[in-house]
């Protein structure tokens, strides 16, 4: 079998077709709207963005090319004047939404804040005068390190609003991985706050700041804290600054800089295979456009829709889908600040609950954990509101999609499940809930404009449901536009891994993928995490599907270890359903049911129980570390961005 192709075992048949009473009233009603709106996109992409670039955002200045393509390297909407806190604010306060909701914010402990459009303008632009008054001006770089508060999507808005750059960097990061950031992107201020609240303990934030700039980091020139938790911290004079105090003082009115198109707006760092974080770019007319456009498309926002994305600020989920594309559209977006925990596994469902949520956005992960957790908790709440189920950040296997669909979302939700990346900006693949039928565990179809394929290592496209490298084959508005200070990582990363024969650019993402008979997405997981085994290559995901199908097996995470025989072996951990315990006979149940719902090709050589996997905070599996551990290795890579290094100790210890 080539090495050039991925092959693809796990076969899933159940289709859902979306309710009748809900594609009656969503804006894209069927296929054949899909179908004509996809084609008219392929036939002339840059036609079909300028069109929408117009129709949809404010622009100070019309831009005169609509996208120099000099491959890699893509330009959209050149010499355009825009600014994405205007187009997020500003053009919402002359009509009835300058008092709507904007923003619902609620804290772990149970405090809340509601604000309007109205009131979101004036607080960024307090802030954006504030932090003017420290130096910052267009073109700088702002490290925000911050909990899920308001102040944060305040501290974005406020930069974007006079030009610096942000970088968001989770308040889950050490203060090491905190440095090598703001050394990076050469911050000259950071926002922060005293501490936040996770899990019913305090995050102490600016501690880690302290920490993080205590040596090497000149650039730093001002601190700005926000009061949340109210411990004692310490202040340095000159230049640490309380925002409570400078916000009295600060004017509300702070004209928007006329930003060019291409200007960049903020910088956010993803892990690489090496360990060193990539500071991937994203500038400003190009991903406001498409921030825009697969909110309101993905989600079919209605003017009196409450949406609630889970993920935190510090991706770029919270990024597009928090701040971002539901602002640029005068939604309702939902902030939470804090995670199913002991003391209250059930608080999802609260905030669904208490402001009647009707588009819920989360991570597989977390559906798997709420599985783990038991029905009672959402069954015990009121979830009628619900009309739109999303899922994002990685593959989800059918098992957890049918529960998520019957369970939450009552067999009456669409599940849009997107895929996309930091990278991409926004969503690629997607159902349209109005119009696609899905298939537990596909990301359907490509958003209208992207022109995907799965092809082999020269580009060829590969047969159906033949496994294959996912590409991007023509340009998109919120593209990256290169890794910061550093184009040729850009290229090597994600140009030159596919290589076709006519010589055109492919964007590789690093996911293997198939398509089915209907065209059809499958996501297969990262290819470093493709298993060789006797010569068949094999998505992990697929095999991680096969075991949490089985009622014992709350979360799963397959990775290849060398093996004499086969080349590579397929080496499991596995997380158990709390009512089973672990035993020799139940690994052996295990090894058949994958053998029965895949082949014995993809048998486990060896299962391992874990009580829990080694997750990044945004809840990503670091199969990296677990295949270390597989081939008996030493620990190798960035352990910053785990959420739990106990974790690691007792996989190591076991």
């Amino acid at each position: 079998m080539s090495e050039a192709t991925i092959e693809s075992i796990l076969q899933e048949k159940r289709v859902f077709n979306p309710p009748t009473e809900f594609t009656e009233k969503a804006s894209i009603k069927s296929m054949e709207e899909y179908n004509k709106l996809y084609a008219l996109a392929k036939q002339d992409p840059t036609g079909f963005w300028a069109k929408l670039a117009e129709k949809e955002l404010h622009w100070f200045k019309r831009w005169g090319k609509t996208l120099d393509w000099q491959p890699p390297f893509a330009k959209w909407f050149v010499n355009g004047k825009i600014n994405i806190s205007y187009n997020c604010l500003d053009r919402h306060l002359t009509g009835h939404r300058k008092d709507k909701p904007a923003l619902i914010w609620e804290g772990e402990p149970g405090d809340s804040r509601t604000l309007t459009y109205t009131q979101l303008h004036q607080e960024v632009c307090q802030m954006a005068n504030v932090i003017k008054a420290m130096g910052v001006k267009k073109g700088d770089r702002v490290g925000i390190y911050m909990p899920m508060i308001p102040e944060t999507a305040i501290a974005m808005l406020a930069c974007a609003r006079i030009g610096a750059a942000h970088s968001v960097v989770f308040g889950g990061f050490s203060s090491e991985a905190l440095k090598a950031r703001l050394q990076d992107a050469e911050a000259k201020l950071v926002i922060t706050a005293d501490g936040g609240w996770r899990k019913d303990k305090i995050v102490p934030l600016k501690d880690a700041v302290d920490n993080a700039i205590a040596t090497d980091v000149p650039s730093v020139k001002n601190v700005l804290v926000v009061q949340r938790t109210k411990q004692d911290i310490e202040m340095k004079e000159g230049r640490d600054h309380w925002w409570h105090e400078l916000k009295e003082n600060a004017s509300t009115d702070c004209p928007p800089e006329h930003m060019d198109s291409e200007d960049l707006l903020f910088v956010l760092y993803t892990s690489g295979t090496t360990g060193q974080p990539k500071g991937v770019v994203h500038t400003t007319g190009g991903y406001n456009l498409y921030t825009h456009m697969t909110f309101k498309w993905t989600f079919d926002i209605k003017d009196d829709d409450v949406y609630w994305c889970t993920a935190d600020v510090g991706w770029i989920t919270g990024h597009s889908y928090i701040v971002y594309g539901p602002l640029s559209n005068g939604a309702t977006t939902v902030m939470y600040e804090g995670a199913p925990r002991p003391s209250n596994p059930g608080c999802f469902w609260d905030v669904v609950e208490k402001y009647g949520v009707t588009i819920f956005y989360t991570a597989p992960t977390a559906i798997r954990a709420f599985i783990k957790m038991g029905d009672e908790h959402p069954n015990k709440r009121d979830l009628s509101s619900l009309r739109i189920l999303g899922t994002v950040g990685e593959p989800i296997n059918p098992e957890a999609w049918i529960w998520y669909h019957k369970v939450i979302g009552n067999e009456k939700c669409p599940i849009v499940d997107t895929w996309w990346q930091t990278e991409t900006g926004g969503f690629m693949l997607t159902p349209l809930p109005g119009a696609t039928p899905t298939k537990p565990g596909s990301a359907t179809l490509p958003f209208p404009g992207i022109i995907a394929d799965v092809v082999d290592l020269e580009g060829n496209s590969v047969g159906e449901n033949e496994g294959g490298y996912l590409v991007i084959k023509h340009p998109w508005p919120s593209m990256m536009r290169t890794v910061y200070k550093n184009d040729d990582r850009f290229r090597s990363t994600y140009w030159e891994h596919i290589a076709p024969k006519d010589g055109k650019y492919l964007y590789f993402a690093g996911d293997g993928a198939r398509k089915d008979e209907d065209g059809y997405f499958w996501v297969m997981g990262r290819v470093d995490d493709v298993m060789n085994i006797s010569g068949h290559r094999l998505g992990t995901m697929e095999v991680e599907s096969a075991l949490v199908s089985h009622p014992a097996v709350a979360e799963a995470a397959v990775v290849s270890r060398p093996d004499e025989l086969k080349g590579e072996d397929v080496y499991a951990f596995v997380t158990l359903e709390d009512s089973y315990s672990e035993s020799d006979e139940l690994k052996q149940q295990l090894k058949q049911h994958v053998v029965k719902e895949i082949g014995a090709i993809a048998r486990p050589g060896e299962i391992r129980f874990a009580d829990a996997l080694p997750k990044t905070r945004s809840g990503k599996i670091i199969r990296r570390f677990l295949r270390n551990l597989a081939a008996g290795e030493e620990l190798v890579g960035d352990i910053s961005t785990m959420e739990d290094l106990s974790v690691l100790d007792k996989l190591r210890q076991g």
